[in-house]
């Protein structure tokens, strides 16, 4: 498994996917940018590269993952937490070294990426 799911975030996908197309799957990985050179992408995509992707399904939700970031990613815990000010995903990755202050970006020891606005 690439990476793991908890029960509130498999749960949290399901119910945002009721609202997407039958095709719909998770797509996970990062980009370039935000303060430490690495952000998260998660979102939902219909369409796969076969040759550049690779899907795999994870308490029942097929995630689309780029061949490219799993080194980044693999291990890396998405949780669902909700508070008073309202719900969201937190994301544990155990190759991340470095993380900003925002949360949402990171580094690795390998992938320094492009540094960019937070």
């Amino acid at each position: 498994m690439i990476i793991e799911l908890t029960d509130r975030a498999s749960a949290q996908i399901k119910e945002m996917m009721r609202e997407e197309s039958d095709q719909a799957m998770l797509r996970f990985g990062v980009k370039g940018g935000g303060c430490s050179g690495l952000s998260y992408s998660l979102g939902f995509a219909d369409e796969v590269n076969e040759e550049l992707d690779i899907i795999e399904t994870i308490n029942g939700i097929p995630i689309v993952f780029f061949n490219q970031d799993i080194p980044i990613i693999e291990g890396t815990k998405i949780d669902y937490k909700e508070n008073m000010m309202g719900g969201g995903f937190s994301i544990d990755n155990p190759n991340a070294i470095i993380s900003c202050g925002c949360g949402s970006s990171f580094r690795t020891a390998q992938n320094a990426g492009a540094p960019g606005d937070c």
